[in-house]
Order: C-alpha cells, then sequence, then structure tokens
C-alpha cells in the first residue's frame, strides 16, 4: 500500500524549496514550491508534477489559479497578467481553449469560444467604445458570419473574413438608410442597392440566408486593440522560459474532468444574443408581409439608388423613382429572378463552379438522412444492396408536400442503397445528425480542384471531415456491384485502409443530364498541418510532377518521392499485413490503377534551431527587437523529436471523424504494448493503422549533379495514409490499354496491368518506401 510521507521542507541545490506531501521521494498531495527566481506554485501534485487544484504566481506580477495536469495549465482556471488583463475559462496545455471571458487592460471584452490561445468559434466581443461584434470567429479574427453594432447606431449583419466585411450583407445606418450588397475585403465590390432614409425598403427576412444580392457599405471597423496570451507572455521576459521549466512540458497529460460555468447554455445564449441584435432592428418592410425581395411598394415615392462597385470605388449609379408601385410587377419581377437564377445555375454548372449542383446535393443528402434515421436499425440484408433498394424523389424549386422551396433549379434525387450506407455510417460510429451538419449546414461545401485526370468535381465539408466526389457511370457501376463484399470486408477489418464510403447519390438536372456523387471520409481530416502529399501506385511511366508546379499543395507521385520512411517494426507489421488484405480483395473484384495517399507532417528542424541556441533572457524587448515567434503555437520544448507513450484512453484526442473506428496500435519500441504520439503543442494523439503513425523520413541522396541543396537529411515525420480511388475495374477498355501502350513503353512500368500484377507490383513497391528497420 503506497503510503504519502508527512510534510516536510526540503531545500535543492540549485535554490528551490519544497514543502509539503511526498511519496517515493517526490512531491505527491499538497504541498508548495518556491523556484529560485521567486516563482512560486502551491497547490496539489501527482508523482511530481502539478496536477489538481492550485495556484502559480511569477516574479512579473502574472498569476494562474485553477487546474493543472501533468504540469500544464489544463482544465479552468484564471490567468490574470500584469497589465490588468485577465482571463477566466477553459485551458489545454497551457493554452486558451474551449469557452472563456477574457477582459483586456484596454478594457475590450471576448466572450466565447478559444482555440490555442486564440478567438475562434463563436463569441462576442465589446470594445471599450461601444462597439460590439457578435458572431464567429477565425484564428482571432471575425470569419464567418456575423452581426457589428457600433456605438453611432450603424449595423452590419453579414459575412466576415479575417476582420472585414466579405460576402454577402446588409448595412443598416443609424439614419435608417440601408445598403443590400456584397464586400470584398473590407470593399464594396458588385452591385447593390441603396434606399435612403424614409424610403420604403424590402422585407430583409430572407436575408439570413445571403441570397441575390451584390452591394456594400465602406464603413471603418474599430481596431481590436487585445493581446493574447502569447503576446502577453512575450511582453515580460523569461515567463515562456519559465512555463517551460516550472510546468513540465514533456509530462503526460490527463483530461481534467472539471467542468466551469462555460456550459453548453453559455455557447447558446451567445447566440441568442446575435438574434436579439437583429430582432431589435426595423428590419422588414411595414407596408407589405411579403417574402419575396423585391416586394411591391405602396402609397407614396421610393428612391432606390442602384450602384456598381469595383473595389471600393463607385462605377456606375442609376437613380430609379416611382409613385405608388415599382416599374416592375410582381409577375415581371418573378419572371426575371427565374431567368436569372437559371442561367446563373447553367453558367455555373457548365464553368464547373458548382454551386447548384452542391445545393441540390446538400437538400438531398438532408432529406435521405432525415427519411433513413428514424427507421430501427438492423442488419442488411441482400435485398438491401439490389436494384429495387433505392430512394427516389423529385425537388421541384417550389416546393412540394414533403420536399421545401429551394433558389435552385428542378431535379430529380436518387440514393443508392441507403440502408447499406448507414449501417456503414454506424459502423465507422458517424453520427447522424454530425453527419448531416457538416455536409448539410449553413457553412456550406468548399469546391477544391482536381488532383488527377478524372475531371471530377471534389467538395470538402466546412469541417474537412468529408470528402465528395463526382463519379462516371461505370464508377458507379464498379461500387455497386463491389458494394457486399466491401461492406463484408470492412466489418471484418477495422482497420482497412480503403476508402470508407458514406453514401451514395445521384442528380438528375432538367434535360436529363445525370451527376453522380460519392461521400467519402477525408484522410487528411487532422489538426496537423498536412506539408506534403503523395499519390502512389507503384508505376513508373509518366509518374512525376514538373518541377516548376511543385508547392505545398499539389499531390506529387512515385518518382517524386524522396524519402524512404522508417517506422516502428510492429507498427509497419501491422501495416503491411492489412495492405495485403485489402489488396488481395481489391485483386478479387479485379481492380487496378489504386494508390496509396501518403500524407506527411514534417516536424521540422528549422522549428527547433530557436531551442538550441541560447537565449538571453535579461534583455527587454522593445521596439527594436521582435519578441519570441508566437507562429510556432508552442512553448519551447527540448527537440527530443517523436515520443511514443502507452496508450490511455482518457488522455488521448478522439473527436469524432472518420477514421474513428481503427483500433490503437501496439509498438515494438515500447513493448508490444498500445501507444499514443505525444507531440508538443498538441498533446497525444491516438496512433491508428493510417493515422498519427510516427516515422523517420531519411531524404535519398539525389543521382548524378544536382544543385538543389537540403540542409536536413533525416526528418521526424507524422503519416497519414489509405488506399483510393478503388472504382476502376480491368475492363475491356484497361486491356486495350494495356496492349497499346505495352508496344510503347516496358509493360511492367505502366498502370494499366492484370489485377494479380497490379497488387504484388503495388506491394513490392511500398516495402522499398517502407523498408524493414
Amino acid at each position: 500500500m503506497e503510503m504519502i510521507e508527512r510534510p516536510v521542507e526540503k531545500v535543492f541545490p540549485n535554490g528551490d524549496v519544497y514543502y509539503g506531501d511526498y511519496l517515493d521521494a517526490l512531491p505527491h498531495g499538497r504541498g508548495k514550491y518556491t523556484w529560485s527566481d521567486g516563482t512560486v506554485y502551491e497547490g496539489e501534485w501527482e508523482e511530481g508534477k502539478m496536477t489538481g487544484k492550485g495556484c502559480i504566481v511569477w516574479p512579473s506580477g502574472f498569476k494562474y489559479e485553477g487546474d493543472f495536469s501533468g504540469g500544464y495549465l489544463h482544465g479552468c482556471g484564471t490567468f490574470t497578467a500584469s497589465d490588468g488583463s485577465a482571463y477566466h475559462g477553459a485551458w489545454m496545455m497551457n493554452f486558451q481553449h474551449g469557452a472563456g471571458r477574457k477582459q483586456y487592460s484596454s478594457s475590450d471584452i471576448y466572450e466565447g469560444q478559444w482555440k490555442e490561445g486564440v478567438r475562434e468559434g463563436n463569441g462576442k466581443y465589446i470594445w471599450n467604445s461601444g462597439n460590439t461584434y457578435i458572431g464567429t470567429w477565425k484564428s482571432g479574427k471575425m470569419s464567418g458570419r456575423g452581426v457589428m453594432k457600433w456605438i453611432n447606431g450603424d449595423l452590419f449583419y453579414g459575412f466576415w473574413l479575417d476582420g472585414l466585411r466579405h460576402g454577402s450583407g446588409f448595412y443598416m445606418f443609424a439614419d435608417g438608410g440601408y445598403y443590400l450588397g456584397t464586400w470584398t475585403r473590407g470593399l464594396k465590390d458588385g452591385r447593390g442597392k441603396f434606399y435612403p432614409a424614409g424610403s420604403k425598403h424590402p422585407s430583409l427576412k430572407r436575408w439570413s440566408i445571403f441570397e441575390g444580392y451584390d452591394g456594400s457599405c465602406n464603413a471603418k471597423l474599430p481596431h481590436a486593440s487585445s493581446m493574447s496570451l502569447e503576446e502577453s507572455m512575450d511582453s515580460e521576459p523569461g515567463i515562456k522560459r519559465s512555463l517551460s521549466e516550472k510546468l513540465s512540458i514533456g509530462s503526460l497529460l490527463r483530461t481534467s474532468d472539471q467542468t466551469s460555468h462555460w456550459a453548453s447554455s453559455d455557447k447558446d445564449r451567445i447566440l441568442r444574443d446575435l438574434a436579439r441584435e437583429l430582432s431589435s432592428q426595423d428590419i422588414s418592410c411595414k407596408s407589405c408581409d411579403s417574402n419575396d425581395d423585391q416586394c411591391e411598394l405602396q402609397g407614396g415615392s421610393s428612391v432606390v439608388f442602384e450602384r456598381e462597385y469595383m473595389q471600393g470605388v463607385l462605377i456606375r449609379e442609376r437613380i430609379r423613382k416611382s409613385a405608388g408601385k415599382l416599374h416592375n410587377t410582381k409577375q415581371q419581377n418573378k419572371f426575371s429572378a427565374k431567368e436569372v437564377k437559371r442561367s446563373q445555375c447553367i453558367k455555373i454548372f457548365r464553368g464547373n463552379r458548382s454551386h447548384c449542383l452542391m445545393l441540390n446535393l446538400q437538400l438531398g443528402i438532408r432529406y435521405t438522412v432525415g427519411k433513413i434515421t428514424p427507421v430501427p436499425a438492423r442488419e442488411v440484408r441482400s435485398a438491401d444492396f439490389c436494384k429495387e433498394a433505392r430512394i427516389k424523389m423529385n425537388f421541384p424549386r417550389k416546393g412540394s408536400q414533403i420536399t421545401p422551396p429551394h433558389c435552385s433549379i428542378d431535379f430529380h434525387w436518387k440514393d443508392y442503397c441507403p440502408m447499406v450506407f448507414r449501417n456503414l455510417r454506424e459502423m465507422f460510429k458517424l453520427d447522424a445528425a454530425d453527419y448531416m451538419m457538416s455536409i448539410c449546414g449553413d457553412d456550406g461545401l468548399r469546391e477544391l480542384s482536381s488532383p488527377g485526370k478524372s475531371g471530377s468535381i471534389f467538395y470538402l465539408s466546412h469541417d474537412d471531415r468529408f470528402v465528395i466526389k463526382t463519379l462516371r457511370k461505370s464508377e458507379v457501376k464498379v461500387l455497386l456491384k463491389m458494394l457486399h463484399r466491401y461492406y463484408e470486408h470492412v466489418q471484418k477489418h477495422e482497420n482497412t485502409l480503403i476508402t470508407k464510403f458514406f453514401g451514395l447519390h445521384s442528380i438528375t438536372l432538367k434535360g436529363g443530364r445525370k451527376v453522380r456523387f460519392v461521400v467519402m471520409g477525408n484522410m487528411f481530416y487532422t489538426e496537423l498541418r498536412i506539408h506534403r502529399r503523395y499519390d502512389l501506385k507503384g508505376s513508373s511511366e509518366g509518374r512525376f510532377t514538373n518541377p516548376e508546379n511543385i508547392s505545398e499543395n499539389i499531390t506529387l507521385k512515385d518518382l517524386d518521392l524522396a524519402y524512404e520512411f522508417y517506422m516502428d517494426r510492429s507498427l509497419r507489421e501491422s501495416l503491411f499485413e492489412q495492405i495485403l488484405l485489402d489488396c488481395m480483395f481489391l485483386e478479387s473484384q479485379q481492380i487496378i490503377d489504386y494508390s496509396l495517399l501518403l500524407g506527411l507532417h514534417f516536424r521540422a528542424p528549422e522549428n527547433l534551431k530557436p531551442l538550441l541556441e541560447p537565449q538571453d533572457t535579461t534583455t527587454q524587448n522593445d521596439e527594436n527587437k521582435p519578441a519570441v515567434d508566437a507562429s510556432l503555437g508552442e512553448l519551447p520544448v527540448p527537440p527530443t523529436g517523436l515520443l511514443l507513450v502507452t496508450h490511455e484512453p482518457s488522455s488521448v484526442n478522439t473527436a469524432p471523424g472518420p477514421h474513428i473506428r481503427g483500433s490503437t496500435l501496439k509498438a515494438y519500441s515500447a513493448g508490444d504494448r498500445e501507444v499514443d504520439l505525444l507531440l508538443p503543442g498538441t498533446g497525444r494523439l491516438r496512433v491508428q493503422l493510417g493515422v498519427n503513425m510516427p516515422a523517420q523520413a531519411n531524404r535519398k541522396l539525389p543521382e548524378g549533379d544536382s544543385t538543389e541543396v537540403e540542409l536536413f537529411e533525416v526528418y521526424d515525420v507524422v503519416l497519414y495514409l489509405g488506399i483510393i480511388d478503388i472504382l476502376q475495374d480491368y475492363s475491356m477498355r484497361k486491356k486495350i490499354e494495356h496492349a497499346y501502350k505495352s508496344m510503347q513503353y516496358d509493360p511492367r512500368t505502366i498502370s494499366a496491368v492484370d489485377p494479380e500484377l497490379y497488387s504484388r507490383r503495388f506491394i513490392n513497391f511500398l516495402e522499398r518506401v517502407f523498408p524493414d528497420p
């Protein structure tokens, strides 16, 4: 039985003093530690680490009181700076992270969500001048949808980007005038309509979804005079160093069970403030109750200024005066709106800017998931894979008894094998509500350029969890043909590296054109930045990228790969065991042309350079000497590289995602135990097959003379990988392609080969990429 020693005082050779409880010669229980520089911590300890409730005070006047875990500020607590600023709320690994409230030295106040020390999420900011912003934040700046109200009575409701008005919105002046339009980086850009004070204006109820207008306003935003925790620490020499030394950065973490008063109800309150701010304004046309953007104006005269701006410069203006009703009748307006919307959708579709397709896709998925979710869960049957197992629905633009009206064009929706994909989503622990919010939420989808030659349209959900890709008819046939075996394979092998499919749909537009979509998990859904992407097939003919086109966002190919990756022995064995199983399955389905999509996160050596250089902590920061670079996003740590630690479920970042189903891997270097990856500034990451896999990247020496110089030849990397593009079978077309290319190139180097040779070559190539340590 462990016995805690009675409180005693111990003086260390370096001048530090500890008084409190001990366990096996380590502080454990309650105690007070005083460093030689005057820093004092008093509170709870666990095996030599500050863990539990406590208070730490720095000589500079900085003070933190609250929860600790493994030596980090972690949980709920209050941080008070010497300049009078104070933060109270959630913490994670020395960063404000979660919900909290901060009052700055300037008397500005922010309450809302934080992420790694910066404002991110929903929040409310009140400047000392009285100006108020309520809405979404990203990277410490107003980004997304929000409302800004100035002390003079002006109000803007719309979209923001990096602290500037960007996108659709409306601006209401204190005198009652309105401007409806769009902004680009804070400047009016495009067409808009200005309604002077006293004139009739249309209903703005539908502007909550921002449809159908261009225009803007150039009111100047106030500057947010505030500092983040990192900036506050930069202003005080030695604070970062003392945190690094005294908060035991390399220690293990435990998620605090302490709950603060910042519950979900407080987040909802911030959103209610947004709605209340708008509802307090008179934003509807008093003369009518029309839902049309261009309602009829009755009685008196009305003046409307139709303007067009280019980057803030007024280039065109037309004044429209009317007595009684406007010149355009309601019927004319309806016809005009119909023609504009229709032409825009066709133009967008033909130009591959598929806004209307995106809207149709969201409407269809929302309907399908909502229809299938209430059905009691059950095992799939053979009938669930047949041709008749499909949901079909018409979506007229005006709506119907079971479908809502929408601003796109009429379309016909088809959902393939809904019960099968529902079970696949549940198999991967995807909640139906989260799935719909991710794809069908107000933030919409982002269109990506195709990384391959297929010409497919790619969408990415706003939270990066899902990729949606358009398919050819032949690919849909292959997927439906192999779906039963795919389901069995995924069910049997939870660590499969094969693409995770979550839905298969098609949209038929007026005129008979059909577009087919598949929803997949995004393998690069991670909080770590992906620095390099490779698409590896194992073939060499044409598998390279023009050096002039290489950038961080380009997906490189086989011949561009300049690294070999050395992994823990057990991790490598697990990887190739699953690759072999997956390739056997694809071979049995006569599939070729698949590839390993590999993403690399580098722990760049250049980030470690400042840690190896002596720092003069006695010199004060001034305007001519920049503070420590806060862009590193983490406190200084010893350059020990990647660290595998014993798996502790309560301490791991297990946010729901497409890869949550895979089991935690065991590592040979950790005694064949399940392990987590401990990264400074990120914390624990669960090591799964294809996710958060640590490795050492050795750069292969270039052949012959080369002007390329790389300072480092060995990197610590985190790998993300999976097998993609599995919908190409060895059809007659591919057999002809193989015969034709074999006459021009070495048959062993081309992509179109029979499935058995393809899988064998694929595995042999990957064994060279991931050599046996």
